[in-house]
């Protein structure tokens, strides 16, 4: 495994780190406390092929793998982790959905919208009572001539208002039955399909999350991915990936905390010296920097995997359960080191602080991850 940096990775680095200081950091804060979320920013980010990291070129994409790809997402989550988050939902769940299982009619009608950020995209799973339990979905799709009709609801689906375009899960079997699921392709604008609540978050405000509905949908024959009942197969190696993207914004956003709490305690005073030189806070620097280290080891890892089409169901559940819970640890301690301006929102942390968590939960809890990592060590 070789994990050294080349000149084009730094380039792409440096590309989003300063994208993300001029175009996210001067309203990432506003944009959290309004719960907005800027939709136009993703063009902006589409054009810099930011929106189709490794979708190839021939689709309208970057065409690169996925060391640049979670490269991308850390630096954006060193400034926001709801802009992060977006970005890895949009690449790794939808967009990668159809690159990975569409058929070359599909990637042609719709890689090129996605991987130019003329469309962002949404990813429909999750329901209400079915959030790691998935095989009992009640979302249901029933085939009716050359449609199939699509009735029920997904929940905590990011983009789920204002995406262009959604791949969603519905029961075509029974329940419990792993091919008895079905992947669809369903446009913005079909009869039948429209956004529902929007959440209100502790974090991640600026990344929208909402239901998405379906009312007797019809969606066209044409726009099943794959085969009828392989959804959830599809869907859990589309998760192998996506821990991938959940392990670089937790590890970004790790980063953003630690850069934060290192410049602060260099500036701080007390008793008439700066905070970093007090034992207290250097050890807890140094419990920082080593936890980072070793999460950014096990991504690397996981990327490496990735990119040789080798099985990464292990270590990507690894490095995202380790990552999102170092984020988890990093983001207390940054909070501390600030003391009470660590509380408030006139310093990064407090934010960093709430964002974080989110990654524990999302694309598989923490729990879930063990129950994977177990299940791989034990097979």
């Amino acid at each position: 495994m070789n994990f050294e940096n080349n000149e084009n990775l730094e380039m792409i680095g440096q590309m989003a780190k300063d994208f993300a200081e001029k175009e996210i950091r001067p309203h990432f804060m506003e944009w959290d406390e309004t719960q907005h979320f800027p939709k136009d920013l993703f063009h902006k980010l589409g054009e810099l092929g930011m929106m189709g990291v490794f979708v190839p070129e021939e689709y309208g994409g970057a065409g690169l793998g996925y060391f640049e790809y979670i490269t991308v997402i850390q630096e954006i989550a060193k400034v926001c982790g709801s802009i992060g988050l977006s970005v890895a939902a949009h690449n790794s769940l939808c967009t990668g959905h159809i690159l990975s299982f569409g058929n070359e009619e599909q990637k042609q009608k719709y890689l090129p919208k996605l991987a130019t950020g003329q469309w962002v995209g949404a990813w429909g799973l999750t329901e209400a009572n079915t959030g790691s339990d998935a095989m009992r979905m009640q979302c249901v799709a029933k085939k009716d001539g050359d449609h199939w009709v699509l009735n029920g609801t997904k929940n905590w689906i990011t983009h789920g208002i204002s995406g262009d375009v959604a791949v969603v899960l519905a029961r075509t079997g029974e329940p419990l039955d792993s091919h008895g699921i079905t992947a669809f392709i369903v446009e913005r604008g079909t009869p039948g399909f429209k956004g529902g609540k929007k959440e209100n978050k502790l974090g991640m405000r600026a990344s929208e999350t909402a239901e998405l509905i379906f009312e007797d949908c019809r969606i066209p024959e044409a726009n099943v991915l794959g085969k009828v009942g392989d959804g959830f197969v599809q869907a859990m190696k589309i998760l192998d990936g996506g821990r991938i993207s959940i392990g670089a914004l937790a590890l970004g956003i790790a980063k953003g905390a630690m850069d934060a709490s290192v410049q602060y305690s260099k500036e701080r005073q007390q008793f008439g010296k700066p905070i970093s030189s007090f034992q207290a806070i250097s050890f807890k620097l140094a419990d920082m920097a080593t936890e980072i280290e070793a999460a950014e080891l096990l991504l690397q890892n996981a990327a490496d995997l990735k990119n040789r089409g080798q099985k990464v169901t292990k270590i990507s559940a690894m490095a995202k359960y380790y990552a999102s819970e170092v984020s988890v640890r990093v983001s207390t301690d940054a909070v501390q080191i600030f003391g009470g301006y660590g509380y408030t929102k006139d310093f990064p942390v407090e934010k960093f602080y709430r964002d974080c968590k989110l990654c524990t939960i999302g694309e598989g809890t923490s729990e879930i991850q063990k129950l994977v990592i177990s299940r791989e060590i034990l097979s």
